[in-house]
């Protein structure tokens, strides 16, 4: 996963990460374009949810999203707690005209009351009094505001409907900031914490993890509809299948380098395919947990593994890796989809990095700090391929220099996995390494018994020059 020798920033929202794009599926304008307005979006947001001026509410003297900012609304602290006492005041009506009504359990059978006949009558005349359209100098006043402020304000509602309609709309909206409030209060939402529960990814339901930053709006619904093609994230199930229906997209962006099978690998640019790539990152960190998460994904390749039926090519997993890694990291994050984990699939993954670093000549190690998980993968991987080199080996004398050459595993990994396995000692002077006939002779029935299975790497079919400058 793309990663910076900085910290994170952050806000009270998390919205430092989060509004980095503002609804990306219709970006339809350049890149360069998009990433000065999602900066901007950034800065806005995170000042508009440090603000301490007030709620949306009225009842509170801080916010802590965008939901509840005044400022976002286009209104102030003071507007807004006059509107609280308004709504306290219709409730405590409206509370009191219920008492006066007899038989309130049995108004199903009942005819409107003289009371609720007026009232409608009085609802009426107010949606009458709605202007026809906008003038000339609402329309410019409309359009200056959304110039100025683009993304990071709500647009003006004045005009756009009657009264008493934007009326039931503002309550809605202080309602729902005052439910989120509650949440937040109560503990079920911390700042920065996993608000998407569930995500409907092709023909899957996959429970979320851990917390990602997708936009406010988007990680506030709990559950999010996502192009398991392009990977674009939607609100509902009804834009998905309208996106869908028209979505070009049958496998990721990028060059095909691998095919054995129904399994292909592409390599992605960063550069090149941004917002594929954001979004693979977002993707990731809702089942990672130990990581960084930032959005300059130009100096990164993405490697994706795919398998492919009548339908397109499906997202098996993926590792990405620096284009140029002072330290020779051959992977910064790598990830396996949830519903091919346990298969054979991430250690696919880890040997076809180690294969792309025996392309290149080099000896590989992937980023550190490793995840719990991908410390797990990597200790299996790097005992599979020693257990493997000591079984063929047949000379008298061994080097890890000649392992390392000869695997592209990094010294220090074959060292550290020597001393795990108990095969390293010290002995007059001299480091020697063991040869465990037990452990070599219990990798071997291992391997008979997967010997039908087809999840190793086929260096013959891979099709790839290493990329100029890497």
């Amino acid at each position: 996963m793309p990663r910076r020798k900085r910290n994170a920033g952050s806000s009270s929202d998390g919205t430092e990460d989060s509004d980095f794009s503002t609804d990306l599926e219709h970006t339809d304008s350049s890149e360069s374009d998009g990433t000065s307005r999602r900066s901007a979006v950034t800065r806005s947001s995170a000042r508009l949810s440090q603000s301490s001026q007030g709620h949306l509410t009225g009842k509170h003297e801080r916010h802590f999203s965008i939901s509840g900012c005044p400022l976002y609304h286009n209104l102030s602290a003071d507007e807004c707690k006059v509107r609280a006492q308004s709504r306290d005041k219709q409730i405590e009506e409206r509370t009191l005209s219920h008492r006066q009504d007899d038989n309130r359990h049995a108004t199903r059978h009942q005819a409107p009351t003289e009371r609720q006949l007026r009232y409608k009558e009085k609802v009426a005349e107010l949606r009458k009094k709605r202007n026809s359209g906008l003038s000339k100098e609402q329309k410019e006043k409309y359009m200056e505001h959304r110039q100025t402020y683009g993304n990071t304000r709500e647009p003006l509602l004045e005009n756009l409907t009657s009264e008493y309609d934007l009326d039931l709309f503002r309550r809605a909206q202080a309602r729902a900031s005052e439910d989120l409030e509650k949440l937040r209060l109560q503990g079920q939402i911390t700042e920065g914490s996993n608000m998407i529960k569930t995500i409907a990814f092709g023909r899957y339901e996959l429970d979320t993890w851990y917390h990602s930053p997708y936009p406010e709006e988007y990680a506030r619904l709990g559950r999010l509809y996502m192009c398991e093609f392009c990977l674009k994230y939607m609100k509902s199930q009804t834009i998905l299948r309208r996106h869908m229906a028209k979505c070009v997209w049958k496998h990721p962006p990028g060059d095909e380098i691998y095919r054995k099978g129904s399994i292909s690998v592409f390599e992605v640019d960063g550069k090149k395919n941004k917002i594929y790539c954001q979004n693979l990152c977002l993707l990731a960190k809702l089942f990672l947990d130990h990581k960084t998460l930032y959005y300059d994904v130009e100096p990164f390749l993405f490697y994706v593994m795919t398998e492919a039926d009548n339908t397109g090519c499906h997202l098996i997993g993926y590792f990405s890796k620096e284009k140029n890694s002072f330290l020779n990291y051959n992977v910064s994050c790598i990830l396996t989809m949830p519903q091919y984990m346990r298969q054979g699939y991430g250690k696919m993954l880890i040997d076809f990095s180690y294969l792309l670093s025996k392309v290149e000549e080099k000896v590989g190690s992937p980023e550190r700090p490793l995840s719990d998980l991908g410390l797990i993968s990597y200790r299996s991987y790097w005992k599979e391929v020693l257990l493997r080199y000591l079984h063929n080996f047949q000379g008298k004398e061994i080097s890890i220099k000649e392992i390392s050459q000869e695997t592209a595993v990094n010294p220090v990994d074959i060292v550290s996995t020597l001393q795990a396995l108990q095969m390293l000692k010290y002995w007059k002077g001299k480091h020697l390494v063991l040869k465990r006939q037990d452990l070599i002779d219990e990798w071997i029935a291992k391997e008979a018994k997967r010997s039908n299975s087809n999840k190793t790497m086929d260096p013959s079919c891979l099709k790839w020059t290493p990329p100029k400058g890497t």
